[in-house]
């Protein structure tokens, strides 16, 4: 499904951002998280502000799993 729907990206630009979301979606599959809520986490603390450019690698899917961890063992 995902191959067939790219064909129909409507521009190069459009290819190019269905890349870059296929590449966030199947990171986060591949380190057994779920993307939606991955994904939500992450564009909500860019947008506000929570997270500064500078902090960015922490967003980074392998760093957003270890610090969610570290919370829920916190919690626990």
């Amino acid at each position: 499904m995902g191959r067939r729907n790219s064909l129909f990206s409507g521009s190069e630009g459009g290819a190019e951002s269905w890349a870059i979301l296929a590449s966030l979606v199947n990171t986060a599959k591949l380190h057994e998280l779920d993307p939606q809520a991955y994904l939500a986490d992450v564009l909500e603390r860019i947008l506000s502000g929570q997270t500064k450019s500078h902090q960015l690698h922490e967003l980074l899917a392998w760093n957003w799993k270890a610090a969610r961890q570290r919370t829920a063992q916190a919690a626990a």
